[in-house]
């Protein structure tokens, strides 16, 4: 059984390398769309995506161990 503590780093690393993904992801994809966004935009959209990621992969995490 995962402990609260471990289901949050899981979690966490989970996040930020979806993170940087995101990232990487917008700074290449919106210019095929024809969006153009400052690098510190597009950190702060990942942000937003993060920590709404980061609850939803924690809340995830502790359902299913409850049904465990």
């Amino acid at each position: 059984m995962q402990s609260r503590r471990q289901s949050l780093i899981e979690a966490i690393t989970n996040v930020v390398v979806g993170y940087a993904l995101a990232v990487i992801t917008q700074i290449v994809v919106f210019p095929w769309f024809g969006l153009q966004v400052s690098l510190g935009d597009n950190l702060a959209i990942g942000a937003l995506f993060v920590m709404i990621s980061l609850l939803r992969s924690y809340a995830l995490r502790r359902l299913f161990e409850r049904w465990r």
